[in-house]
């Protein structure tokens, strides 16, 4: 069955962002309506070597690591939990997925598409405008193409993706609520960045 969606959280926003973006330096924009499901389970357990199975990927088991199958996206969030992101219409999909594999053993797989968006941080000041609001190392160095961390940015709590580092790219998840209160924040912040008008 087709999800149906209203306007994402971050709609009213789209032309502030697009505003705020410079080609070739900074690009943020909205990646709405992502599949979300948190897992927690006993990652010693059985089931989390059958959910890695069925993934196709083993699940995450150091802080900040990301583990890619295909299209889905298998972020550790703690000890026992970790948030699966996928394409939009995934949900039910993953949810089923992760069901079979956990079997009648001890788990959570809930679906929290709605609590989160994420904002595309990408572009040569990409670093540089995170770090405005964030106490965290961005250097690739430290924060590696392929890592996460929950974290503060700008007094909101969010979780950061590194996606690229030849050409910096973030993955920024704020809750929906916080979401519009961000994007104002990041584009007043790369106010900078923007080239003056002609004269």
């Amino acid at each position: 069955m087709a999800e149906i969606h209203g306007a994402s959280p971050l709609a009213s926003r789209a032309e502030l962002l697009a505003q705020a973006s410079v080609p070739g330096v900074l690009e943020i924009s909205e990646v709405p309506f992502k599949a979300q499901i948190t897992l927690r389970l006993d990652p010693k357990g059985a089931a989390a070597e059958r959910v890695g199975t069925a993934l196709g990927t083993t699940l995450p088991k150091q802080p900040g690591e990301v583990a890619v199958s295909g299209s889905v996206l298998v972020l550790w969030m703690g000890p026992d939990e970790w948030l699966l992101v996928g394409q939009e219409g995934a949900a039910e999909a993953l949810q089923s997925t992760l069901a079979d594999a956990v079997g009648a053993e001890h788990a959570a797989i809930v679906d929290v598409s709605a609590h989160r968006t994420i904002v595309d941080v990408a572009g040569s000041k990409a670093e540089e405008l995170l770090n405005k609001g964030c106490a965290l190392d961005l250097h690739p160095r430290s924060f590696e193409t392929g890592r996460c961390a929950q974290t503060m940015l700008a007094r909101a709590e969010v979780v950061l993706v590194r996606r690229h580092a030849a050409v910096p790219g973030f993955w920024v998840f704020v809750r929906s609520s916080f979401s519009r209160y961000l994007a104002d924040w990041l584009a007043d912040a790369a106010t900078e960045y923007r080239r003056p008008s002609a004269a």
